[in-house]
């Protein structure tokens, strides 16, 4: 899940920057909607995404202050045409770049989803421009995404219909492995004499269909099952039918779900229904939630002003306006984690415990577009493999302790100037500097996405992801693709931090 213009980081972050993550941490914050949900979560601090935009051009591009950074967050690559104006408005250097390299979505969709491509889901039913895609199938090449009735429709083939299943059926679909289905029998055809050449085609059998029994489809994968999460025909119709001027998003279109709950539910569903691995869900930028008493577009919002400049007097109650969001994007992520938490899957377990649902915003404060403290949360350990109920301070080689930055640094009263040239909002630069790179390693290796020897993730590799990406450096960004002599990975591997096993 993406979410644009950051949040008001004083209020989103717990207290506590490390060690058990409880309700009790999560009461009092925008996140208050997920204690429930705390020994499922888990919040790695001191993150920095990579090519920030700043006034005087010491840590990444000089193009847009949102372009750069939506094009790199997840491809982690410089974006092309260049410009070193901070200030230009010229447009073929200001809206329309594009990043130099696949997103992760893509990096990981060509190992492991069926068809090599993620499952996007564009809320609200709108495709992005080049300022705020986030989502690239190859260099300079923008992805589309789907509406909610596009999606469902993709789902509709592989709904279980008619007759009851057998019971191997209902086991292997509940998580058991075909291989202990049928051992009994091929136990006995391993034991008769066969010759050299079959011996291998039994053994290469036995590969392929251990490899890819992990995508049948559940036994809840039916029209019934959608219809108790929300995902219809006729829900994703109206979740779909959203545009300029319409708040489809906080709309109510089914009961207490409004059209952003219908794309959660879809996504719940698409997991369900093993339809693809890889799914994202981004809620639109510069969007108006007049569902929540806001008549001032988001994007305007988060400069606490009234139109998108830098500078200006403090528009009254943006703070307030910006802490509603907040919470609407909160109880958003929590219905989808709810929904992932009720769909069983065998052992005790959830389709949240088997998955890594996470939580990704733009930037940290959308005043300050400052990228290094990163507010990310993720929900569910990925099968054991990530540690969850923990905020993890990843940050160890800031000089700077860590701090839930200062987005309430201005205009908290109402009163006074907003100034996102000085970055004042935002969190001091040299802490919360940890590389998001090494978030991505361990997500793509919880995940089954294989490297070539060099560590970079590769179709058809063996080994495990240490690197991904330009360089792990924002600095490195800085004039572009080739510009930085020494741009590169330059602490390669996951965090350790994270891991289960750890």
């Amino acid at each position: 899940m993406f979410t644009h213009y950051g949040c008001i980081t004083n209020r989103w972050f717990p207290t506590k920057t490390q060690g058990e993550l409880t309700a009790a941490d999560l009461t009092p914050t925008s996140l208050a909607p997920l204690a429930p949900y705390a020994r499922k979560l888990l919040m790695p601090r001191g993150i920095r995404t990579m090519n920030e935009w700043t006034a005087n051009l010491k840590r990444g591009q000089g193009n847009d202050p949102h372009l750069q950074v939506v094009a790199s967050y997840f491809t982690c690559q410089p974006v092309t045409p260049n410009k070193n104006e901070p200030f230009s408005f010229q447009t073929s250097t200001r809206f329309t770049p594009k990043a130099v390299g696949p997103s992760l979505d893509h990096v990981m969709a060509q190992q492991i989803s069926p068809n090599g491509a993620p499952l996007l889901l564009n809320t609200a039913g709108q495709n992005d421009s080049a300022q705020s895609a986030i989502s690239y199938s190859a260099s300079e090449t923008l992805y589309r995404g789907l509406n909610a009735s596009q999606a469902f429709s993709g789902l509709t083939g592989l709904f279980q219909t008619g007759a009851p299943m057998s019971p191997d059926t209902y086991a292997a679909v509940r998580g058991k492995s075909i291989l202990d289905l049928v051992k009994d029998d091929l136990s006995t055809l391993e034991r008769f004499d066969m010759s050299k050449d079959d011996k291998l085609k039994l053994s290469a059998w036995k590969e392929l269909l251990d490899s890819t029994s992990n995508v049948m489809v559940s036994a809840q994968c039916s029209a019934d099952f959608g219809a108790v999460l929300g995902a219809t025909q006729a829900n994703a119709q109206k979740a779909g039918a959203g545009g300029l001027g319409t708040d489809i998003l906080t709309t109510k279109v089914s009961g207490a779900l409004d059209g952003a709950d219908i794309y959660s539910a879809i996504a719940a569903l698409s997991v369900t229904c093993n339809q693809n691995p890889v799914i994202f869900m981004k809620y639109p930028g510069n969007y108006i939630f007049k569902g929540l008493g806001i008549n001032t577009e988001a994007h305007s919002l988060s400069h606490r002003l009234d139109n998108a400049g830098m500078q200006g007097p403090c528009l009254p109650d943006a703070i307030a306006m910006l802490l509603q969001i907040d919470a609407y994007y909160a109880q958003k992520f929590a219905n989808l984690v709810q929904m992932l938490d009720s769909i069983p899957e065998g052992n005790g377990t959830t389709a949240l415990d088997n998955s890594a649902a996470i939580w990704f915003n733009e930037m940290s404060d959308g005043n300050a577009h400052n990228l290094n403290n990163a507010p990310i949360l993720q929900a569910g350990s990925a099968g054991g493999y990530f540690k969850t109920g923990q905020i993890i301070n990843l940050d160890s080689a800031s000089t700077t302790a860590l701090t839930n930055g200062n987005s309430l640094a201005q205009c908290a009263d109402g009163t006074g100037k907003a100034d996102g040239v000085t970055q004042a909002t935002g969190s001091d630069p040299e802490m919360g500097n940890a590389p998001i790179n090494k978030y991505y390693c361990n997500i793509m290796n919880a995940m089954g996405v294989k490297a070539g020897a060099d560590g970079y993730p590769a179709k058809g590799g063996s080994a495990e992801v240490t690197r991904y990406g330009y360089s792990d450096k924002t600095e490195d960004f800085i004039g572009g693709k080739g510009a930085v002599a020494d741009a590169t990975i330059h602490n390669p591997g996951e965090f350790k931090e994270l891991r289960a096993s750890a």
